[in-house]
Order: structure tokens, then sequence, then C-alpha cells
């Protein structure tokens, strides 16, 4: 298991190199100059070669790019040609806001993908597997921007139950320790800052949950279906066992290797994603940040949130690989 981990660190490298390639080729194919940008159309030619030569813009690709790698492993990611301001602090609350976005929307779509996909199989051709399964199929095939669109006239302006924007309600600020609301809030032992959050968070997690939930409810389905006709699950059912102790102490267990890999899949997903669900319901994540970065040609930001996109969807990967070893010993790393 060791040296499996070790080799599997080693092999981030190469992924993280071409990583950073393929971001920083994409990122400088964009059309037009952030010097004109910044500066305006109506700058003098003079104006924008220094503010060029200033940002480095003049000289050739690979030395910006070396330049790029070098401010990378020394962990200095650079300032905002936008806000002149260091990206390390300007970013550090946006990748909260996603981060938190981010668990809730895994915890739901986990917690309600996994258990209907083991009652589907359970209840196999069952009025509940069709409906369950009918619903993921829905949820699969539906537009995340529809859902959250939807959310915010029933749940926010029919019904008046919940806020549609925001992380948390501007009269009533919440103090930033962890940058994760819900944390910070039982840390300060703000229960009422803990509501409202929680608030804030259920519609856009479960606009950005739905898709990830239908796809783990019929992964866990398919997966549950082979494990349910073993012998091992007969014998535990012949010995008097409880159905829900079978299901989810012996079933569970040997079919959720590759709900884990979809699970691992999503959170990738989950990052991309998050792009329109911050944008619909005003949440100041990373996508968001990134997002507004585009329209400025801000290049040290479009690539430092890139990176770190990719960077958290590989060692997610990474720990999941890992965790396959725990959950089903027939896997052999040596």
């Amino acid at each position: 298991m060791k040296s499996y981990f070790a080799r599997r660190i080693l092999q981030l490298v190469p992924v993280l190199i071409g990583m950073s390639i393929v971001v920083f080729s994409i990122i400088h194919a964009i059309p037009g100059d952030p010097a004109t940008v910044i500066l305006g159309d109506h700058a003098t030619p003079e104006a924008v070669k220094e503010l060029r030569t200033e940002m480095g813009l003049d000289k050739p690709l690979i030395s910006q790019y070396f330049a790029y790698v070098k401010s990378i492993v020394t962990g200095d990611l650079g300032n905002s040609l936008r806000t002149k301001k260091p990206i390390q602090e300007e970013i550090t609350p946006y990748l909260a806001a996603t981060i938190e976005l981010m668990f809730a929307s895994m915890i739901i779509a986990t917690v309600i993908g996994v258990n209907a996909g083991i009652l589907a199989a359970w209840k196999r051709a069952s009025w509940f597997d069709n409906i369950a399964m009918f619903i993921a199929l829905v949820g699969v095939s539906m537009p995340v921007f529809w859902l959250g669109l939807m959310e915010q006239w029933i749940f926010s302006e029919k019904l008046s139950w919940l806020p549609s924007i925001g992380r948390f309600n501007a009269r009533e600020p919440i103090e930033a320790i962890t940058g994760l609301y819900m944390v910070d809030t039982i840390i300060q032992g703000n229960w009422a800052g803990l509501w409202d959050a929680f608030k804030h968070l259920i519609l856009p997690g479960l606009a950005l949950g739905t898709i990830p939930m239908a796809i783990i409810a019929r992964i866990t389905r398919s997966s549950m279906l082979e494990v349910l006709e073993s012998e091992y699950v007969r014998t535990a059912r012949a010995k008097g066992l409880s159905e829900i102790w079978v299901l989810y102490k012996h079933a569970l267990k040997n079919a959720f290797a590759p709900v884990l890999t979809v699970i691992g899949l999503q959170v990738g997903l989950l990052l991309g994603g998050a792009v329109l669900t911050e944008t619909i319901f005003g949440w100041p994540g990373i996508g968001r940040y990134i997002y507004d970065a585009i329209g400025y040609r801000d290049y040290p930001v479009i690539q430092s949130g890139i990176l770190i996109i990719s960077t958290i969807f590989v060692c997610v990967n990474l720990v999941v690989d890992l965790l396959y070893a725990r959950l089903d010993p027939r896997i052999n790393y040596k």
C-alpha cells in the first residue's frame, strides 16, 4: 500500500505539469489584449506598450510559462491584473465558498442517491424502483441553470421559504474565520447565523447536487442488483439477519467501489458546474471569480483558479484510488 501510494504521488507530477501547460496555452489563446482591456480602447499605444512590458506580456510565451511555473512552485500566484492585489488573498474566500457549496451538494447527492439506489435495487421492478429511476433520468437530463431558476421562483418568489441569493443576510454579516460559514458560526456559537447560512445553502446545494444525485442513484442500483444475487448475501439472509443489516453491512460494502468512483468523478463536475450555480444564486465562489476574471483578461487569476480546481480534482481521484483497498480486499495494488 505504501509503495502504491508513493507511485501515485509521483504520477501526479507529470499530470500537474501537463495541466499547467494546457491551462497556460488555452488562456493565452483567448482573443484580446489584457493591457488594452485594462487601459481601455482609447489608451495610447505608448501606454499600452508600457503596461505590457510591466506585466511581462512582451516576453516570449516560453519565458512567460517558466515564470508562471516558478511562481507556482514558490507558492506565489502573483497579483491580479485588475485589482493589483495578491491572488492568494483574493482567492481564499472564494475557494472556501465553493468548497462549502460543493461539500453540501455532495452530501445531498450521496445520501439521497445511495439510499435511493439501494431501495430501488431491493424493490426491483416495484413502483418505487420505477419512480426512482424515472426521477433519476429526469435529474440527469435537467439543466442546472433551469433548475436553479425554478427553485428561486417556487421557494423564494412564491412560497418565500428560502433566500434566493448570497451566502448570508447582508444586514447580519458573519465573521469569517475559516471561510466556511457553517463551520464559523458553530465555532462562534452564532446559532442564528448558522440557521441563516444553512438556509442560503439549501437551494444552490440542491441545484448543484441534482445531477450527481441521479447518477449515483443509478450506479448504486446497478451495482447492488449484481451484489444481491451473490452467495454471501443469500447466506446472510439464511442466517436470519435483518434485511437492513444485509443491505447496508454486507451488500453495500461490496457494491460501493464503483459508486465511490462515480462520487470522485462528480467532484470535478461539481467544480465545473459551480460556475452556473454561483452565477444564478449570486454565490461568491471560485467559479464566479474566474468568470469575472475572463471578462477582464486577467490571466494570472484565470490560470490560478483553473489550476486549483484541476489540482483538487486530481487529489480527490487519488484519495478514491487509495480507498479502494479498504473497501475491497480483492484489489491488490502490489
